[in-house]
């Protein structure tokens, strides 16, 4: 091909990306019409139809097992390619995360209860049968923790931008090349699991290992779970385990066992990722009743309407 015709051909495709020319364009078929003024806005972007909708996966943690090993933790870095952060010591626990962040996409949280004064100085015991007969003092809970997934998520319905989306298996995944860094989807988050990334300007969360599960996979914090205690399938036969879980531990001398986002709160959706917990929810740092957002807008409007009014009915009555 010569220069003038490799000229010919570069003009021709500036001519059909030039954002003026696109109106005339013709539309593949298949894609949706012509919508006005709008159309060359649209027609900047391939469009295509959704994914077919799978079966609805579900992540089932049962902290009841949960050993505290945080493999999940590795695994989910590991997989995703975190950086790992150097461990900082809080001072109150032996947590060395602390919480969810754009670092940490899975945390598993330590609850340490232990009084604030024990015995010292006392005899060691002698043998294995004294060590298992000595009193017990203090006790242990842990929870590895993540985006919860809501089946009807506020941080998708906050996004202004539409990276946010919900994937053929439930999901609630993040565009981040789409994401313009707003902060919409934190402020909506009732968990507080989205962060930012100050790397990259993104929010940024658990991605349900959307790349693994397109590829038959299991998510990479189930694979590495030691115990068993993160669990991952389809939804209603994560539900029915989980329903099987808790009647054995009550019928075991465990009354407190309770599931949490396994089915809809009062205000809020269930949750694709569920818990069997040992304790209230506010132990774990849960809301214990979440709410949505949206709810409060109805009221929000209303005020800054009568707020309005108020103000313009000040200002006229200050220039009569």
């Amino acid at each position: 091909m010569g220069l003038s015709a490799r000229r010919e051909e570069l003009i021709m495709k500036l001519k059909e990306s030039n954002i003026f020319n696109l109106i005339s364009k013709a539309f593949p078929a298949g894609s949706p019409k012509k919508e006005g003024r709008f159309a060359p806005i649209y027609g900047l972007f391939e469009r295509h139809e959704p994914k077919p909708r799978q079966t609805e996966m579900a992540f089932f943690t049962d902290t009841s097992i949960c050993t505290g090993c945080k493999s999940c933790e590795v695994a989910c870095k590991q997989w995703n390619q975190i950086k790992a952060p150097t461990p900082k010591w809080s001072g109150n626990s032996y947590d060395n995360t602390q919480d969810l962040s754009y670092l940490n996409w899975r945390h598993v949280k330590f609850i340490e209860r232990f009084p604030e004064k024990n015995e010292v100085n006392h005899p060691a015991p002698k043998n294995i049968d004294n060590l298992l007969a000595e009193k017990k003092i203090g006790e242990w809970l842990f929870m590895s923790d993540q985006c919860k997934h809501c089946r009807q998520s506020p941080c998708h319905q906050a996004c202004p931008t539409g990276a946010i989306m919900r994937n053929e298996f439930g999901g609630v995944y993040y565009q981040t090349d789409i994401c313009m860094g707003c902060g919409m989807c934190i402020a909506a988050c009732p968990f507080g699991v989205p962060e930012i990334n100050p790397d990259t300007g993104h929010s940024v969360k658990c991605a349900q290992c959307y790349d693994r599960l397109r590829d038959g996979l299991r998510p990479a914090c189930v694979t590495a779970c030691t115990t068993g205690a993160i669990d991952f399938g389809p939804r209603e036969v994560m539900v029915e385990k989980a329903r099987a879980r808790v009647k054995f531990l009550h019928e075991h001398g465990h009354p407190e066992a309770n599931l949490y986002g396994c089915d809809d709160f009062e205000h809020y959706s269930s949750l694709n990722s569920f818990y069997l917990l040992m304790d209230k929810p506010s132990v774990y740092g849960l809301p214990e009743n979440p709410i949505t957002p949206t709810e409060h807008m109805p009221m929000d409007y209303l005020r800054a309407a009568a707020t309005l009014i108020l103000c313009s009915a000040v200002v006229v009555g200050t220039l009569m």
